[in-house]
């Protein structure tokens, strides 16, 4: 099973685009697939103090948490949908990081292994911005490659060399046609696994 993390809150938006292009194509594919929308779901990325009690035990007191986290656990594939906002993710993403990748679930704190997730087998992170995927790497510290999957989803076992990083730049600056090129060629970007 699929399932995408959705960041957006505008539905007019690119990266909702992209998530209908995506859905549609596994849909007429018939491969199973499930949505995780934040902002739809109204899931706040702040940490309350109740949360941050329950942190060191692995534990939450949210049910929206406890959810997503199933949701995760009858995963084999993870896909981030994601605007890349002040050279970063939003803070809906990281907030889920936060507050779902929970020690026993994500993690342990054993020196020998750390990551549990690693019943997934693929993850793509699809992102726009205004930057370009050069500039990200090299003016922006790296925050998707170098970060993200090097990083965050390799400590929580997601094997960074089956992970792949889609990237639409510019997108203020380009025309509805590259936008439609896009969005007509990204089934085989995510199939391949390149850009």
């Amino acid at each position: 099973m699929k399932t995408i993390v959705y960041v957006h809150p505008y539905s007019g938006s690119f990266n909702h685009a992209i998530l209908t292009r995506l859905t549609t194509s596994f849909e007429a594919e018939k491969q199973p697939y499930q949505v995780i929308d934040l902002y739809q779901d109204g899931f706040d990325p702040r940490y309350s103090a109740e949360e941050l009690r329950l942190f060191s035990r692995g534990e939450t007191p949210y049910q929206l948490v406890k959810t997503y986290q199933q949701l995760i656990s009858n995963s084999d594939e993870l896909i981030f949908i994601t605007p890349i906002w002040w050279h970063n993710i939003p803070a809906e993403l990281k907030g889920f990081f936060d507050k779902v990748m929970l020690k026993g679930f994500a993690y342990t704190e054993d020196p020998e292994w750390r990551g549990l997730l690693t019943y997934i087998n693929k993850a793509t992170v699809i992102t726009t911005a205004t930057l370009t995927k050069d500039y990200l790497r090299q003016q922006s510290g790296d925050p998707i490659q170098g970060n993200l999957i090097n990083r965050t989803l390799a400590d929580i076992g997601i094997d960074s060399t089956k992970t792949n990083w889609i990237h639409f730049g510019e997108v203020n600056l380009t025309t509805d046609d590259v936008r439609k090129q896009f969005l007509t060629d990204l089934p085989e970007l995510y199939r391949n696994g390149q850009q």
